[in-house]
């Protein structure tokens, strides 16, 4: 029988964790659907016994985190995380993400970046050949002068729309607006990144480029692949 869409989401969170988390490490918690039930198997480990230090990518996360148990602490309370397990919006064949559809992509990044080994879970669902061509964009942004920004954004060949919230504007944690970036297509995401991250009032952009070790897929068949290990045997 075919896995739905949580039983996937479970099935690659445990896989993730019980694969690439050890005991004694430094975990970095993602946030979104999958990713609750990563930090919920984690809880489970330190029920029986390990010794985890983790930081969080949202609130959110922190919070579930911290009801199970689980030891959580600021980033600049350590110098590097051994292990971050997260979500992914879309994952296009070269293990090239977009993230930050759940609002958390700045701090997001700044977890990977102190990250040694980003481990991505994600749905069979989550694939795509060329990134942008289910999910937008998202492009956290100041909320002095969004207006222009988003003129900006545009300028880049894609339909730029405010985040929204119950009527407001969403606000992120770092208290910045999300405006979601529709293309037809991402055909060079680095230009892209870099096109972007140049517009004055740009925080941060939800392109992950080259920042995955791996990424686990959950199948509705109940298996698991992992990419990383596929794309090294193709390169054999």
């Amino acid at each position: 029988m075919a896995l739905d869409a949580n039983a996937m989401k479970k099935l690659v969170a445990e896989v993730a964790v019980d694969r690439y988390v050890k005991d004694g490490m430094s975990v970095g918690l993602g946030t979104g659907s999958t990713a609750k039930f990563m930090i919920e198997r984690i809880g489970e480990l330190v029920k029986q016994g390990y010794d985890l230090t983790c930081t969080a990518t949202s609130v959110q996360s922190e919070e579930l985190a911290r009801s199970l148990g689980i030891k959580v602490v600021d980033l600049d309370e350590i110098d590097h995380l051994d292990v971050t397990i997260d979500g992914a919006d879309e994952v296009d064949p070269g293990m090239q993400l977009i993230k930050g559809l759940g609002g958390a992509l700045l701090r997001e990044k700044i977890v990977a970046a102190a990250t040694i080994n980003e481990i991505i879970i994600a749905d069979e669902s989550k694939l795509v050949e060329k990134l942008g061509t289910k999910a937008p964009l998202p492009v956290e942004v100041l909320r002095f002068g969004h207006e222009h920004t988003r003129y900006a954004l545009e300028r880049q060949g894609c339909k730029a729309t405010l985040r929204m919230k119950d009527g407001e504007p969403f606000v992120t944690d770092g208290g910045n607006y999300i405006y979601d970036c529709k293309f037809e297509a991402i055909e060079k995401p680095f230009f892209l990144e870099s096109r972007i991250d140049v517009i004055p009032g740009v925080v941060e952009n939800g392109l992950f480029l080259n920042t995955a070790f791996d990424v686990l897929i959950a199948k509705a068949d109940g298996t698991v692949e992992s990419m990383a290990d596929s794309l090294a045997k193709k390169e054999e």
